[in-house]
């Protein structure tokens, strides 16, 4: 797997803020955590599929695995669960890493995973609700918005902008008949045609993201259920 896939999921997937700096050198080398071993409170911890051995993965799976692990200081379940069909897992990844961490359009990381929250919602996914709940939290450093947006995105506390960004991905989500006016809305709100390609195909790739989460039974990591949540407490404890 090429450099820049890994530095791409990194970006999604790095460390949360509140855990310890690395070296400035980059990346050092520390023992290896047995994460396709490592017992969890329940016995569906991953999914439905095995998650092949460590010795069994293709080189270039293991190093991204290995990788994310050592900077999150947790594995994400879908790493796991994505590595039963290692040509899937390249694919997967490669695709996330081109529409979650372009650097073209107006659409921020925060806007990106508040479209996931949303249209995950909708398609009755845990997974990815709980995880990128997380990252939002994460990205905007507003602990409360994406349950928000998981009750009820309308009654959200979102801008004008946000509530237009989410009405079109939802569009897409739900496979509406897109129109004209879907498009001249987003252009009132700041957004031209290729941020709405950018929001229509996050929304696009989530859904099928979403379904494989749904047949595989892929379970959160409990991890995701608190980051983001206590960062304010964590900030005055390393300031002490």
């Amino acid at each position: 797997m090429s450099g820049s896939l890994l530095r791409g999921v990194w970006l999604c997937f790095g460390r949360p803020p509140f855990l310890p700096l690395l070296a400035s050198g980059g990346l050092q080398r520390q023992p290896w955590v047995a994460y396709s071993t490592k017992e969890e409170n329940t016995a569906r911890s991953v999914g439905r599929y095995p998650v092949p051995n460590k010795k069994d993965m293709p080189y270039d799976i293991m190093e991204l695995m290995e990788e994310v692990e050592r900077k999150t200081g947790f594995l994400p379940n879908v790493f796991k669960a994505m590595s039963h069909r290692p040509a899937e897992f390249r694919a997967f990844f490669a695709y996330y890493n081109t529409i979650m961490n372009k650097d073209t359009g107006r659409l921020s990381k925060a806007d990106k995973e508040l479209i996931i929250v949303a249209t995950s919602v909708v398609n009755r996914c845990p997974y990815c609700v709980i995880a990128h709940g997380a990252l939002h939290r994460k990205y905007s450093k507003q602990p409360t918005l994406a349950d928000q947006v998981t009750v009820n995105w309308q009654l959200a506390d979102l801008s004008d902008r946000d509530l237009a960004m989410l009405e079109f991905a939802l569009a897409v989500c739900r496979a509406d008949n897109i129109t004209e006016e879907h498009f001249q809305k987003l252009e009132r709100h700041g957004f031209d045609r290729e941020d709405a390609w950018d929001i229509g195909m996050i929304s696009a790739f989530f859904a099928m993201s979403n379904r494989i989460a749904h047949y595989i039974d892929l379970r959160p990591n409990k991890e995701f259920y608190t980051m983001g949540r206590m960062l304010s407490r964590e900030k005055e404890k390393e300031e002490a």
